[in-house]
């Protein structure tokens, strides 16, 4: 593994007096795409939120590129390189395309007017070109894979140097699923940092170099994408029953 971008030690989170995280270390590698999986309310989208400081961590510490950004803010970890594509993707609905784009570039060098902004929306269309097409449309009314695609691509209008994406596939079609998988693997390609939390492990782990397993805010158990898809734990739990050959639908 390369040195590690981000680093969660001992990690404690949560909500008023409910603790979701309870000790949570984790390491992601610089151009790694490291997957997170457990069942619905595991802390695995509460683990995102307290990383981008929407969360406020009650002890353990996080660290990035080095620096400890335990209480940093979300608008100061953005400006960093620090950006997450939330479930429920969060748009700003009676507003443009192009106008979610822009703000996606507010807190990045150069804002949203700048050359490097320029270049980052050419990037987007390249790889979502119907944002493209769709760039005065408001974004309401856009498909929910087309949100999706948005979703990602104000992120990406950030400059990110670790992209956070929770539960990208919720809700949409397969085909539409395996585009936006198709840009992560182009943004690996490329040298991206990736943290994906996603429902579908099989999906998830196929995609990733590395995993993680979550359960009542601890992580139980980590290995290589190969690893956890031939642990018998996480064939049965996660990916339903398998026998020797592969998977029984």
């Amino acid at each position: 593994m390369s040195e590690p971008l981000l680093v969660l030690e001992g990690v404690h989170a949560g909500y008023g007096r409910v603790e979701v995280l309870r000790g949570t270390d984790m390491l992601v590698g610089e151009g790694e795409l490291v997957a997170l999986i457990g069942a619905n309310g595991a802390g695995k989208s509460t683990l995102l939120r307290a990383i981008v400081g929407a969360v406020r961590v009650s002890a353990g510490s996080i660290r990035f590129a080095g620096r400890d950004i335990t209480t940093s803010t979300p608008e100061r970890l953005v400006g960093q390189g620090i950006a997450l594509v939330p479930e429920g993707r969060l748009l700003f609905g009676p507003m443009s395309v192009r106008e979610n784009l822009d703000l996606g570039a507010y807190a990045a060098p150069g804002g949203a007017r700048g050359p490097q902004a320029k270049e980052r929306m050419r990037r987007v269309w390249e790889l979502f070109p119907v944002l493209a097409e769709r760039s005065g449309q408001a974004a309401e009314t856009l498909s929910g894979g087309e949100q999706q695609m948005l979703a990602v691509g104000r992120a990406l209008m950030s400059n990110p140097r670790l992209l956070l994406l929770d539960e990208p596939s919720l809700g949409l079609a397969p085909k539409v699923t395996a585009e936006i998988f198709a840009v992560l693997d182009a943004l690996r390609g490329e040298g991206a940092t990736v943290l994906l939390v996603e429902q579908d492990a099989k999906l998830a782990l196929k995609h990733a170099d590395r995993g993680y397993v979550m359960r009542t805010g601890a992580i139980v158990l980590a290995g290589t994408s190969a690893e956890l898809l031939a642990d018998e734990s996480v064939r049965t739990i996660y990916l339903g029953t398998w026998n020797g050959e592969g998977a029984r639908r």
